[in-house]
């Protein structure tokens, strides 16, 4: 799963908006939009931000489910 997927992947599993996962990682609503979308890759910064999102959140990037 490349990283487009995995962020679309994060907010359906958690059933948020494009916004609220901005939100959370502190960056612009476009910033997620052109990850989701293939029009940008982040930085490595902004995927360590993103993987800790998603450890905090119990959610592997393979799609298997974690204990909390």
């Amino acid at each position: 799963m490349g990283f487009p997927e995995q962020v679309r992947f994060v907010r359906e599993k958690m059933k948020i908006s494009q916004e609220d996962l901005a939100r959370a990682l502190n960056v612009s609503y476009a910033t997620i939009n052109r990850w989701e979308n293939s029009k940008t890759k982040p930085n490595k910064m902004a995927r360590d931000v993103f993987a800790a999102f998603c450890e905090k959140n119990g959610i592997r990037l393979d799609g298997s489910e974690m204990d909390r």
